[in-house]
């Protein structure tokens, strides 16, 4: 499942509106919007501002590499 729809599902499993969280998070609803749209190109320390609210957050994951 993709970022954006986690996020999507977590906040309406919540019950919140975007701007809502926005609030809550201390983001912009400009944020919420492109995060739940899936742009590639959002900052990683928001994305975890507005996860915390739910107990989550992204990070760097080593990824082993398989030669073959």
């Amino acid at each position: 499942m993709r970022l954006a729809d986690q996020v999507k599902e977590l906040r309406k499993r919540a019950r919140l509106s975007q701007t809502e969280l926005a609030e809550r998070a201390g983001v912009g609803l400009r944020f919420i919007r492109e995060l739940e749209r899936g742009k590639e190109t959002v900052r990683l320390d928001k994305v975890n501002q507005v996860l915390r609210l739910f107990s989550r957050e992204v990070g760097v994951v080593k990824h082993e590499r398989t030669e073959g």
